[in-house]
């Protein structure tokens, strides 16, 4: 972009942005301009077409925190220019990371003294520490088998088809084959009776999710791990559980205390959990710990010599701010159990409000497990004129929310869900609004024309034919091919969802 005429000393003291040039050309998408502009109209400018993006606090597709105390805001813009690498410099900072590790450690039941420190590390998210734990283990792995003599480059790693795509990620670059349980219709978790068989010499470790991204289900890790101790019994390996709690970590030792998934268990050895999920923290903080400094192999730790300190460090990045790390701190203090513990407890109940929201309408089928982490996944138990989870998606979204469709994983596939994340934010208030909304898009679904096909059958017909050549698999097949190729629409569903979002854009626009 090329403004008009240079900045002159009347631009840099505008009375209103909306006077002046800045206002009359796009702002730089590519390249930078030649001229500065007036820090008043940079900030109202941008400001202004961030208004576009949606209310985080509707955004019920993400488990991140979207809102904090101000007290803790505060504290954050305090450390905001603080770089956490330079713990000689800013030595409480390193304080306060530890002590946040060893207070995760102890509610993970680490097994440690009263005044023992714990091992464990504060990462970008569960991602890193997700990264950080997979190396450990496949190091651990290869030290051992070259000290045996034997082959040390195809270990692989045992989870479940549901995982994150943090651990494809691992796998694909740091060269770990993945060995997937597939799931199936009603089952929507890794079992751990088949993961287990896929278990082998070369498995650096079992990954057990403590809160499935699709349905926020606990997988049983307790289960597995007595069915791992009898398989290393028999075969005389050690393979070891990974739990990844970034979802769960935070909900589990609060509201479900008795529930052993932890380091209870001998052979979960590392646990990752994201501060930045119901951790209560914004985004930009995860944690792994161990279980013992005998888990992170002691090669993987660099001791490092910079501005002035002598330094440990196991982090796949370098400088990272300090402002999640005190934030995350002062929400251990400031809450405690017993505030954690109530901050479940509240969205436990208001994922149930939702859930008998939706039941209430007979429209769905519900995902989700009551005991779990605080997520209502849902399905459409019939698609009426071959309208579908998708499009109750788009059209939630006229009214603010948004609330994400997906298939679940292979090889169920073919089941779509709607899922809502209750974060700690999200009061009954909003659940009840949530489900008067879901119930308006329904009842105006039923009013659109059905679909038709590009063969001019409406989606979900079963003709004539079909059921005289006995074909009726052959037909729903056919439906559902043609509702993830759906093509042509009617004009009315076209004009009427262009419209919606047209009268929102002006509506953000006027405000």
């Amino acid at each position: 972009m090329v403004f008009a005429r240079p900045a002159s000393e009347s631009d840099l003291s505008v009375i209103s942005t909306s006077g002046s040039l800045y206002v009359r050309d796009s702002l730089p998408k590519y390249k930078m301009q030649e001229n500065s502009m007036p820090k008043e109209a940079a900030y109202q400018i941008i400001h202004d077409e961030l208004l576009l993006d949606f209310k985080p606090k509707l955004n019920l597709a993400s488990f991140v925190t979207t809102l904090m105390e101000p007290e803790c805001d505060k504290l954050i813009m305090e450390s905001i220019n603080k770089n956490y690498v330079d713990m000689d410099e800013y030595p409480v900072t390193t304080e306060l990371h530890n002590r946040c590790v060893n207070m995760i450690a102890h509610l993970f039941n680490a097994p440690l003294g009263d005044s023992e420190d714990a091992i464990g590390v504060g990462t970008v998210g569960s991602s890193e520490a997700i990264m950080l734990a997979g190396l450990a283990f496949k190091r651990k792995w290869q030290n051992k088998r070259k000290a045996e003599g034997k082959p040390y480059d195809r270990p692989n790693i045992v989870t479940g088809a549901n995982v994150q795509v943090c651990w494809e990620k691992f796998a694909r670059y740091f060269e770990v084959e993945l060995k997937e349980v597939k799931v199936r219709e009603g089952y929507y978790v890794m079992d751990p009776v088949k993961a287990v068989e896929m278990v082998d010499e070369n498995t650096i470790c079992v990954a057990a999710i403590l809160g499935s991204t699709y349905n926020g289900e606990f997988e049983d890790v307790k289960l597995l791990n007595d069915l791992l101790l009898e398989k290393n019994k028999q075969t005389g390996w050690d393979t070891p559980i990974h739990v990844d709690a970034a979802s769960g970590g935070f909900i589990a030792p609060f509201i479900y205390p008795e529930l052993e998934w932890d380091f209870r268990l001998p052979m979960v050895k590392s646990i990752n959990v994201s501060g930045h999920k119901y951790g209560l923290v914004y985004a930009g903080i995860g944690w792994v710990i161990w279980r013992s400094k005998d888990d992170l192999p002691e090669d993987l730790v660099f001791h490092i010599k910079y501005l002035g300190a002598d330094q440990s460090t196991f982090t796949l990045n370098f400088s990272k701010g300090s402002s999640q790390i005190i934030a995350q701190y002062y929400q251990l203090v400031r809450l405690g159990q017993e505030g954690y513990r109530h901050i479940m407890e509240n969205c436990h109940e208001n994922a149930m409000v939702l859930k008998a929201g939706l039941e209430k309408t007979g429209r769905f089928n519900i995902l989700s497990k009551d005991d779990g982490v605080p997520v209502v996944a849902f399905s459409l138990k019939e698609k009426k004129g071959g309208h579908d989870e998708f499009e109750v998606s788009e059209m939630l979204r006229r009214f603010g929310w948004i609330v994400p469709a997906y298939p679940m994983p292979p090889d169920a596939e073919h089941v779509i869900v709607l899922r809502v994340v209750i974060r700690a934010e999200f009061s009954r208030t909003l659940a009840e609004r949530l489900v008067h909304d879901i119930s308006i898009v329904l009842h105006e679904l039923d009013k659109l024309p059905a679909k038709v096909s590009a063969e001019g059958k409406e989606a979900g017909a079963v003709t004539a034919a079909d059921e005289e050549n006995g074909d009726i698999d052959g037909a729903v097949h056919k439906r559902k091919s043609d509702l993830e190729t759906q093509r042509e629409i009617t004009t009315y569903w076209k004009n009427y969802v262009v419209a919606q979002k047209t009268i929102k854009r002006q509506k953000v626009m006027a405000s």
